[in-house]
This record gives C-alpha cells, structure tokens and sequence, in this order.
C-alpha cells in the first residue's frame, strides 16, 4: 500500500503538522521539528508533544510514515573543524527531537565539501575527486558520531540524494553507498530518494524503460533494503543539469510516467511519499492523481 503526502507547515508549533496533513488527505508527511533555518531553537514542551502525539492518532498517520527533515544549515561533512562541529551537535539535537515526538526517521542532505577548484586547475578533477571522497568520508564519522551519541535511541538517519548543487554530494547512487558502507552501525541508516533531484543528478526518469533502468542502478548500488521514504517531486531543470529546482507533477521536465511508475511499483509500499511540489494549494489534488494510477 502507497503513502502519500506532502511536506506540511508545522507552523505555531509541531503539533499543527498532523492536522495540516488531515486538511489535504494525506496518508503520510514531513515536517521541520525546528525552524530549519535557525541554528539554535527551545526545547520541545510538553503540551507541543502530547498534542503532537492526540493530533497524530487523529489523523490515522503511523509515525512510521512521518518523515521529519533536518535543518537546512547542518553540513556533516564541512572543512571547518569549528562548523563541523557545530553541525554536529545540531544533528544531535534534531535526532533527539524526533525521538521525543515518537518518530523513527530524520530525513538530511548528506552534506558539502566547499572546496573551490578552478576548473582551468591541469588536476582539476584529482582534487575534485578528492574533496569529494574526503567529504564522504567526514559525514559518514559524523553520522557515526550522531549514532553513538544516540544509541539508544531507534530514530534512522535517512540520507537524501542531492541534486549535485555547488559542492552537494550524494548526486551520485555510489555516494549513498560509499557513506552507508563506512557507517559502523547500518541498522540505523536508511536511504530517500527525491525525484527532481534524482532526474537532474543524472539519472533518467521519463519513461517505464528510464525509470527500470535508473533503480535497477540504485538497487545494485545502494539496495532497496535501505529505502525508507522518497521525495515526490518534477523537475525544472533537464536531466544531468545538477541544479535544485523542484516543480509541480507533470509540469516539469520529467512528466507523469515516473509518477505512475511509482504509484505500480511494490518497493515502494510502506514509506512516506512525500510531495515536496512548488503549489502548495494543489496538493491534494496531486496526492490525488497519484492515487488515481493505482486505480488504473
């Protein structure tokens, strides 16, 4: 069975988020536990909590199919001792933000290298290459760090592929993989797909035959056994451009056949579907239509 939702405003409190996904029909959501663009926020209050928790039972959503996201400004693997370290203590924090509200999953980019080679540079892509497997490198110990630092919790850290923006990593499948090979602990970690950023990291969606071929790539590279939400969302950008720019289903360069292929294929029963699109006002309409494949 599918779940579809979208990422819902937790606005005046993280106990508005399940009602904001009821007001849509949705069966599953995302939500900021903090202000995603604030390093430092207030302890979750009791009464947030408990409401958190009566207005989730109301919905019928299972907390398994919440998908909290992290905060925008953490970079688990940045160059700078000091921000790194900072960005760890923050992931900390968000990972026990969701164990308090009783949810299983933190949703995170996976981070940035920030190093700036001129593409003139004759080891242009040695030093590239490597800034990008050190990178990898640094975000997997941060993700082991968060893990011991939480080790009795059950919540997942559930790495996101990026588009490839600037210096995001996690555009390719084999960057997924290389940070879930050297995290110690790998019960604790999971995989969400996003789309938009899948199509223009370079891997076709378009049609059944793209859309075989691009995750029979990520079940040989990463295994389906790793994934544990999907983001939902057409693109603006054309295929392999590495630029993030969501769009509303069927408007943007990848079309309704992806969207259809998802909605008829089993892997990805039993996650949080979760619209990420640009039109707010239409999403109940497009959970709809997804809804409306599996009828076909």
């Amino acid at each position: 069975m599918k779940y579809v939702g979208a990422h819902v405003s937790a606005s005046g409190g993280v106990e508005n988020a399940p009602l904001n996904a009821m007001s849509i029909g949705a069966k599953a959501f995302a939500l900021f536990t903090k202000n995603q663009r604030q390093w430092v926020a207030k302890p979750l209050e009791s009464k947030s909590i408990d409401a958190f928790h009566a207005n989730l039972e109301k919905s019928g959503i299972l907390p398994k199919h919440v998908l909290p996201h992290d905060s925008y400004l953490i970079n688990l693997g940045h160059p700078d001792a000091d921000k790194l370290a900072k960005s760890r203590e923050a992931f900390i924090d968000e990972l026990e933000r969701c164990r308090i509200l009783g949810l299983d999953k933190l949703n995170f980019h996976p981070g940035s290298h920030l190093v700036k080679v001129p593409k003139k540079d004759p080891e242009y892509r040695d030093k590239l290459m490597k800034a990008e497997l050190d990178c990898l490198d640094v975000i997997a110990e941060s993700m082991n760090r968060a893990i011991e630092a939480t080790k009795d919790s059950n919540v997942k850290l559930v790495i996101e592929n990026t588009a490839g923006q600037g210096s995001n990593l996690g555009y390719r499948f084999e960057h997924l993989a290389h940070i879930i090979e050297k995290v110690e602990d790998k019960s604790r970690v999971g995989v969400c797909i996003d789309t938009c950023h899948t199509f223009t990291g370079g891997y076709d969606l378009r049609t059944k035959e793209a859309y075989a071929e691009t995750m029979d790539t990520f079940g040989k590279t990463v295994g389906f056994e790793y994934l544990m939400g999907m983001h939902i969302n057409d693109s603006k950008p054309p295929l392999g451009s590495r630029v993030d720019r969501h769009h509303s289903l069927g408007q943007g360069e990848i079309g309704w056949d992806a969207f259809r292929c998802i909605m008829h294929d089993d892997r990805m029963d039993d996650i949080p579907l979760i619209l990420e699109t640009i039109d707010e006002s239409i999403w109940a309409e497009e959970i709809q239509a997804l809804y409306a494949f599996i009828r076909e």
